[in-house]
Formats: structure tokens, C-alpha cells, sequence
């Protein structure tokens, strides 16, 4: 098994121990349940909705991204699986700065603090993939075999 560039198990445990702390900070900042209906007006409630749900989009893509390269690195998925099905998506929506100005500054914060952690998640992820997989690929290999035994015919 090939180790992909830039990232190695330890850094993969660590940003997912991080994702996972986010996540929970996530799910309690946005909680409604909580919160008394009277408690904020509906342009806010709006924002509040329209942030929560780009947050926790944001994060359950990042957590996928770590969970694939887990299981990478357990053995369990293979690098041209990883690199097929493993990629982050790039161009999530941040944070519509209007709408966070409706938001306590707790919110924002964490609201920010996910737009970089993702941001991290897309650079290691772009770095990752410009890295040559070891060898050259299988159709590559097997293009040569048919373009020799016409040769040779």
C-alpha cells in the first residue's frame, strides 16, 4: 500500500478527532429544539436555518472525506478507490456574510472555524491528488499489451 502524499494515518486521526469535536459544537450551536419559539425574529430564525444547514453540510462532507481516508489507511479501501470515490468537494457556499451578521458572534466564530478546518480538508486534498499513484495505471498497462501482441501478429 502506497501512502499518499502529504497525509499519513496520524494527521488523518488528528483532523478527524477535530471533525468530530466540530461536529458536536455544530449540532449543539444549532439545536432549535432548545431554543423558545419567541426567542428570535424570523429573519433571523431564516439565517439561523440557512447557516445551519450550510454548516453541517460543510461538516458531514469533511467527516466522509476522513472517513475514506481511514479506511484507507486500515486496509479497507484500496488507493484507486480512495482516489475515485474519496474526493472533497470544492466550492461548498460559505457563510452569507448578511446573514451572519444576524448571528451572536459564538455562532459566527464556529461558523468560520468550519469554513477553515473544510478549507484545510480541500489543500491536503488537492495536494494529495497531484501526487503520481505508484505505478502506472492498469489500462495504460494493458493499452501497451494489446498495441505489442498487434506487433507481433
Amino acid at each position: 500500500m502506497t501512502q499518499p502524499a502529504n497525509l499519513n494515518p496520524r494527521i488523518i486521526e488528528a483532523l478527524y478527532a477535530e471533525g468530530l469535536m466540530l461536529s458536536d459544537e455544530v449540532r449543539a450551536a444549532f439545536d432549535l429544539s432548545h431554543r423558545p419559539e419567541g426567542d428570535c425574529e424570523d429573519e433571523t430564525r431564516i439565517a439561523l436555518s440557512c447557516e445551519a444547514l450550510r454548516t453541517t453540510t460543510r461538516m458531514m462532507h469533511a467527516l466522509a472525506w476522513l472517513l475514506n481516508h481511514r479506511a484507507y489507511f486500515k486496509g479497507e479501501i484500496s488507493e484507486f478507490q480512495l482516489r475515485r470515490h474519496g474526493r472533497i468537494a470544492t466550492g461548498l457556499p460559505v457563510g452569507d456574510p448578511a446573514r451572519l451578521a444576524l448571528l451572536d458572534p459564538a455562532t459566527q466564530d464556529l461558523i468560520v472555524t468550519t469554513e477553515r478546518f473544510y478549507a484545510r480538508l480541500v489543500r491536503l486534498d488537492a495536494g494529495w491528488r497531484m501526487a503520481e499513484p505508484q505505478g502506472r495505471p492498469a489500462i495504460e498497462r494493458l493499452r501497451e499489451r494489446i498495441a505489442s501482441s498487434a506487433s507481433l501478429g
